[in-house]
């Protein structure tokens, strides 16, 4: 599977993938279960889709990253699709066995539990280490930003110490605020899956 969805469980990775494949089937009212084991969503990119929202990393590099010049107000003819593996949070101590052929990685973090977003970190510093996904490309999605508080966008940044990051690791990451409830960041998450090679 060339991309992979990790994050602590409950951090809404069924939801979002879920989303993507079928922005019309969430809502407030929707709720997913926790997954045990792992789940295959193939998410068809929408043949037309403008690329107005930009990822944030804007805000914490010079934003010239090759993602964010692609973002910037283009509209594209797609018509193709990706499937996506996401694996359980509860097999966190499995995940090594699936890092094999991994292309694209997506991290979900939820933003509306601060408790969560340390034990994320952690998480998240064990795959940056892994040997084997030294070139993959990786999507931080900050998730239940409708729920979250504005400022708890910021305290999750500063927790995952992503500015501190960036100098020490190899890997491409781009963060990217989410909600599946209101598709907000969804037009980032369809070009990086689309472009991120």
């Amino acid at each position: 599977m060339s991309c992979i969805c990790l994050g602590p469980k409950r951090s809404g990775k069924t939801h979002l993938l879920k989303a993507l494949q079928d922005p019309n089937s969430i809502d407030e009212t929707s709720y997913s279960m926790p997954t045990i084991g792992t789940n295959i969503f193939t998410i068809k990119f929408p043949k037309v889709y403008s690329t107005n929202d930009k990822p944030i990393d804007a805000e914490l590099t010079d934003g010239n990253t090759k993602e964010t010049q692609q973002s910037k107000g283009s509209t594209r003819q797609i018509q193709k699709s990706i499937q996506v593996l996401e694996i359980g949070g509860t097999m966190a101590s499995l995940w090594r066995q699936y890092f094999n052929d991994v292309q694209k990685l997506i991290y979900v973090v939820d933003t509306s539990n601060l408790c969560q977003i340390s034990a994320a970190g952690v998480l998240l510093y064990s795959i940056l280490a892994e040997p084997r996904l030294q070139k993959v490309k990786i999507l931080i999605v900050l998730t239940k930003m409708d729920y979250a508080y504005r400022q708890m966008r910021n305290e999750a940044i500063l927790m995952l110490q992503m500015s501190k990051l960036r100098k020490q690791i190899r890997q491409n990451v781009t963060i990217v605020e989410a909600s599946a409830v209101s598709g907000k960041g969804f037009n980032v998450i369809y070009d990086w899956l689309q472009n991120a090679l």
